[in-house]
């Protein structure tokens, strides 16, 4: 258990992604925090699941685009497990839709949760992180490749996020902080079920032929989380099947 006596928190851990990596690393031996919006009853069969592993666990309800909501979260994890050791930022949404019709609000909202947050969180973990410390931000494959009109935003948005990781490392390395990337490709969850019609068109630019599951891009953020990746850092790992090949 390469996790044992650390602390993890999960950002948006109640569903798809977020949650597979709660998961992952309670399986690893971390006590977890979890942050969620509105997913009450699916945080807590998360936060059931985790403690079924024998492993403490909490959930804390805000919206990690709030201004407020990474110092309110750090606080209350530091409160509750006196450490933290791994932060994962992973809430996150999918703006999209034809250029002309993004608004200015679109635009704020999306900026507000896929960059500021992860840097405000990260801003704050690290002030309580030792060395050792772990800072890992899901991206997009979208970050390096827009495969279709539509998706700047979110593209635009992903894109901010290798350069926060990269800033970051060279802020945080002299104090054994790592931290990096993860850019998921198509991945089956609610928010972009591989069920979906237009998953059908997606397909063939896969390589591997099939959508990947939660449980692929947890298993990137257990090894970047460990000590397999402490020589990683201010890098980005795509973990989508070949999409951006």
């Amino acid at each position: 258990m390469p996790q044992r006596n650390k602390v993890a928190l999960v950002t948006g851990g109640s569903r798809g992604i977020g949650a597979a990596i709660a998961r992952r690393l309670a399986e690893d031996g971390a006590d977890i925090a979890i942050t969620y919006l509105s997913s009450e009853a699916a945080a807590d069969g998360v936060i059931r699941e985790i403690r079924a592993l024998g492993r403490r666990a909490t959930a804390i309800a805000l919206d990690s685009a709030a201004p407020t909501a990474a110092v309110t979260a750090v606080d209350a994890v530091f409160e509750e497990f006196g450490r933290l050791d791994i932060l994962v930022n992973s809430a996150g949404t999918f703006p999209n839709g034809p250029l002309p019709q993004v608004t200015g609000n679109e635009v704020d909202a999306a900026l507000a949760l896929h960059v500021r947050a992860p840097f405000l969180f990260s801003q704050a973990a690290a002030r309580v992180m030792g060395p050792g410390g772990r800072i890992i931000t899901v991206g997009s494959s979208f970050a390096n490749r827009t495969p279709y009109p539509g998706v700047t935003l979110y593209s635009m948005t992903k894109a901010a996020v290798e350069g926060m990781t990269r800033g970051l490392a060279r802020d945080l390395g002299d104090r054994g902080i790592t931290v990096t990337a993860v850019h998921p490709g198509n991945i089956d969850t609610d928010m972009n079920p591989a069920s979906a019609p237009e998953a059908a068109e997606e397909l063939p630019a896969i390589p591997l032929g099939r959508y990947g599951e939660p449980r692929d891009i947890a298993a990137a953020v257990s090894y970047l989380a460990g000590d397999s990746g402490r020589y990683v850092t201010g890098t980005a790992l795509t973990v989508d099947g070949g999409y951006n090949a």
